[in-house]
């Protein structure tokens, strides 16, 4: 008989096991190199002294950085691909009407997407702004791409690659797998929380605590809404706002400096 809580026969060691190699090929394996950056920034210099630079660019080359920046793209949605063929494969069908991720409420998860937009990008700011003057946190230069044509629409597409990624693997995907592990809501809210916190290292403490704060807010809103799809659009817009903002108005802002 399939094991209690895993109608689909999904023994609890296979559960980790599948959740180790989905973490370790994608934000889990972000979350390791981020510390091991962090150690490695703290160790040469004051964090306030040093600069994070976000969408650098690839190729000196106008033709051959477009084709990297969109290669890089596409192979960092390839984790969320596995993801959602591992739920295919359960009992009850679209995998994607399971974790809220469709069309099939736009007006719901926009105006809620929205809504967290506001108040996430208002937070990300006065995060932004105590940690620079704290010196916990580096210099964040959202856009250093060369401008050309393209340069907007990439910035565009990095930023609903990032929304797309993170919730539903940090969100979606670990909310279906923790909680068939038999874990409590809190339980993983708060590990979704210092995961999404912890691939942020990289940029200081300022953006670990704000990813922390936000990735609880966000995994309570999934708990009671079961959609990640309005947390995919609140992100995606945060981080258009701070690709193309910065891409089009600099430090004027309030970040890269």
């Amino acid at each position: 008989m399939p094991p209690a809580g895993n109608p689909d026969g999904t023994t609890r060691k296979a559960l980790k096991i599948e959740l180790l190699i989905v973490l370790g090929l994608s934000l889990g394996q972000s979350g390791v190199y981020s510390i091991v950056n962090l150690i490695d920034k703290m160790t040469r210099a004051p964090l306030g002294s040093q600069t994070t630079t976000l969408n650098n660019s690839l190729n000196k080359r106008e033709y051959f950085d477009l084709t990297y920046q969109l290669l890089d793209i596409f192979f960092a949605l390839v984790p969320v691909m596995l993801v959602f063929y591992l739920l295919w494969r359960l009992p009850g069908g679209n995998p994607f009407a399971r974790l809220g991720f469709d069309l099939t409420k736009p007006f719901k998860d926009l105006g809620w997407g929205a809504g967290l937009f506001l108040a996430m990008g208002l937070g990300t700011l006065g995060v932004y702004a105590v940690g620079r003057a704290l010196g916990l946190t580096t210099i964040i230069v959202p856009a250093a791409l060369d401008d050309y044509w393209w340069t907007l629409p990439v910035l565009v597409l990095s930023a609903i690659r990032h929304g797309i990624l993170e919730e539903v693997i940090v969100v979606g995907y670990l909310f279906e797998r923790l909680g068939r592990l038999g874990w409590g809501k809190w339980q993983i809210i708060f590990t979704s929380a210092v995961l999404r916190g912890s691939y942020h290292l990289y940029q200081g403490f300022g953006p670990f605590i704000g990813n922390v704060a936000m990735g609880v807010v966000f995994g309570y809103v999934y708990s009671r809404r079961g959609r990640v799809m309005p947390l995919v659009i609140a992100h995606a817009f945060l981080d258009i706002a701070g690709f193309v903002g910065y891409a089009l108005l600099g430090s004027a802002i309030g970040v890269g400096s």
